[in-house]
């Protein structure tokens, strides 16, 4: 419900949840392709934190929010 479980799980899992390419996911972040390859097998909330901030919102799914259908 809040989003708890999110910091449990590894950004490689979360992201795929998703149905993102880590390149997809390295765009949306404004990063590189290999800062999210390093980080993949992390659990979220072992991420460094300005990195962190970042993806939260992205792997939480927070962005199809904005989509204009």
């Amino acid at each position: 419900m809040f989003g708890f479980g999110l910091q449990r799980k590894t950004v490689k899992e979360l992201r795929k949840n998703q149905g993102l390419t880590a390149k997809e996911l390295a765009y949306m972040v404004k990063v590189e392709t290999v800062k999210i390859l390093q980080i993949e097998d992390y659990k979220l909330k072992d991420v460094p934190e300005p990195l962190k901030t970042k993806l939260t919102p992205v792997l939480r799914g927070d962005y199809m929010n904005k989509i204009p259908w």
